[in-house]
């Protein structure tokens, strides 16, 4: 009976892989459009985050501009951030800083549980060049 269960866990699981957007490659197979532009800062002001972008378990893309971004290439992988796409964080600052730390986010049921917990690196600005 264990075996069985163990056979369908796999097979659900493989199924699940191969529908994966991250598993099937959406961050590093296209051409990254953006370009460094300046040196790494520490901190970037969170009411300037228009959203995120998750590309793997070490780099979040914070859109701050239609043309700029802070990239963030965390100092270790986190584990299943690539695959999930979505974190969370907690600070007393107005701002998000390399020493904070990021939590993944994993469904379970209706609702979200915490995975790993991971530090930041610096925020590199990042811009798309004018055509």
């Amino acid at each position: 009976m264990m075996a069985r269960i163990s056979m369908i866990a796999a097979a659900g699981l493989t199924a699940a892989l191969a529908v994966s957007p991250s598993v099937a490659g959406t961050g590093k197979d296209k051409a990254d459009p953006y370009v460094a532009a300046g040196k790494p800062v520490d901190c970037i002001p969170i009411t300037q985050i228009r959203s995120t972008s998750v590309r793997d378990d070490r780099t979040i893309d914070f859109e701050v501009s239609s043309r700029r971004i802070y990239r963030n290439i965390l100092p270790n992988s986190c584990p299943s951030l690539g695959f999930e796409k979505r974190f969370g964080y907690a600070t007393s600052l107005s701002q998000l800083c390399s020493v904070d730390i990021i939590h993944v986010l994993w469904s379970q049921g209706s609702g979200l549980q915490r995975g790993a917990s991971c530090g930041l690196g610096q925020f590199q600005p990042m811009e798309r060049p004018a055509h």
